[in-house]
């Protein structure tokens, strides 16, 4: 039997790596594992992306969110591709609950890191937005690349003379717009520590930065899909860079060549934390359901926790698992130990003697 492995990470908990041989290693069936440790773009974008890519990892000093001086990994690829997960240098992760505040968070780091690739010969650039700390619209990113140009005062000056050969992917599922009900500081800064009146002046900043830079470069993309991920940092690139959105799931299935591996295949199995009507939104587990569809290749879909399983089911998935008893706190379920012997019972249940 060959099955393929395409999870995204449990979030916090364990990486898409870590649940994939975690799956081959117990299970006792004659099985022949394919496996494609997968990101979004978010936690884990820059290892399961440069393992993909067969690039190398390189370490240099930026500052985090606090701007506190810290080292960040980065990838570069042999075809000179930058790999940048943005929350190695802007990440919530980087600060404790208490000294998160997105009223004074930075992207100052990932503008640091945008620039040694470049003087590292980095043209094109692959850039994962999930996870971020921040909700500056991607002033700090910004400011750090003009502060590294001493003789220019334009940011617009710069991107024209030093990266207009430059290319910017961005990969995220996020499609909010910057500022507004659905926008970055009204979705998503609550959860970065921003209290409701933060909130309000968060969105007031990112329309005042967005009618700016509207002047400063004779476009608006504020509205885009996209723009209001990682607090902003989406519109930043669109604004300022051209860039382009595309998930990062297709991008790592299109690197992988997924279609090629379904040859022959029995089974696919991919997963994430929580899945439920959500995941159909454009969630790495659905990405990988589209892609396997049309080879007629059954798809289960393992998480932490599920729920909607029905709607999934509908959906496409042939089997729905709950991998986490009812009976166990979500605080327990994600700890890594916990999380693991969750998934032997679970390989143990439905691998040993697998039934597709």
């Amino acid at each position: 039997m060959k099955i393929i492995l395409a999870t995204d990470s449990f979030k916090g908990c364990m990486t898409s790596e870590e649940i994939e041989n975690a799956i081959c290693s117990l299970s006792s069936g004659k099985i022949e594992f394919h496996k494609i440790p997968m990101s979004d773009g978010g936690e884990g974008m820059l290892e399961t992306f440069i393992a993909a890519m067969n690039g190398e990892i390189v370490e240099t000093t930026v500052h985090d969110p606090l701007m506190r001086p810290i080292t960040a990994k980065y990838g570069i690829t042999t075809d000179g591709t930058a790999i940048i997960e943005t929350a190695k240098a802007c990440g919530l992760t980087l600060m404790s609950p208490e000294e998160r505040n997105p009223m004074t968070a930075t992207t100052y780091g990932v503008g640091e890191l945008i620039i040694h690739a470049l003087h590292s010969g980095c043209r094109n650039f692959i850039i994962g937005l999930g996870g971020s700390g921040t909700s500056d619209s991607g002033t700090g990113m910004l400011k750090a690349i003009l502060e590294n140009y001493p003789s220019e005062k334009d940011i617009k000056n710069v991107i024209e003379k030093e990266m207009s050969h430059c290319r910017f992917t961005l990969a995220s599922d996020v499609r909010n717009p910057l500022y507004g009900a659905n926008g970055a500081a009204y979705t998503f800064a609550s959860q970065k520590g921003a209290t409701r009146e933060m909130v309000i002046e968060l969105d007031k900043r990112a329309r005042k930065f967005a009618k700016k830079s509207a002047v400063i470069m004779g476009k608006d993309t504020s509205n885009f899909p996209g723009a209001g991920a990682a607090g902003g940092l989406g519109y930043a690139f669109l604004q300022y860079f051209n860039a382009t959105f595309q998930s990062g799931a297709d991008l790592l299935l299109d690197l992988t060549n997924f279609e090629g591996l379904l040859d022959g295949a029995d089974l696919v199995i991919t997963g994430e934390g929580h899945a439920d009507n959500q995941t159909l939104m454009g969630k790495l587990p659905e990405r990988v359901l589209r892609r396997t569809m049309p080879h007629n290749i059954p798809v289960w879909l393992i998480a932490g926790r599920a729920s909607h399983c029905e709607e999934l089911r509908s959906a496409g998935f042939t089997e729905v698992f709950s991998i986490t008893p009812d009976c166990m706190p979500t605080e327990e379920a994600v700890k890594p130990e916990n999380a693991r012997a969750n998934i032997r019972k679970w390989v143990e249940t439905y691998l040993s003697k697998p039934v597709v």
